[in-house]
């Protein structure tokens, strides 16, 4: 089972980054999937969550109205679209697959937002 992030890089405040996580080793259509945030020194933070078929989003009110998150079944794939990103957005960015009890990880890509 791999999950890779990719797609941080430094950014400006204001800016657009989208990342991608791709998925092998394991049925992708048949996990909920979401995005995950963390700084050092603080808990992981949840971010944005797309169930397994794509019919249903959900958002933390930190990211509401500038990220969208989306998957593509088909490319065993799933984004995280960051609009209008501000320095405190600043994480490593990891996505999570779950389904029931299971769930995996990847490693995560950092996203820096700084002038």
């Amino acid at each position: 089972v791999q999950l890779v992030e990719s797609g941080g890089e430094l950014v400006q405040p204001g800016g657009s980054l989208r990342l991608s996580c791709a998925a092998s080793g394991f049925t992708f259509s048949s996990y909920a999937m979401s995005w995950y945030r963390q700084v050092p020194g603080k808990e992981r933070e949840w971010v944005a969550r797309i169930t397994n078929t794509g019919g249903i989003r959900n958002y933390a009110d930190s990211v509401k109205g500038r990220f969208t998150i989306s998957r593509d079944n088909a490319k065993s794939t799933v984004y995280l679209q960051m609009d209008s990103l501000k320095p405190e957005d600043t994480a490593v960015y990891y996505c999570n697959a779950i389904r029931g009890v299971v769930a995996y990880w990847g490693q995560g890509t950092q996203v820096t937002v700084s002038s």
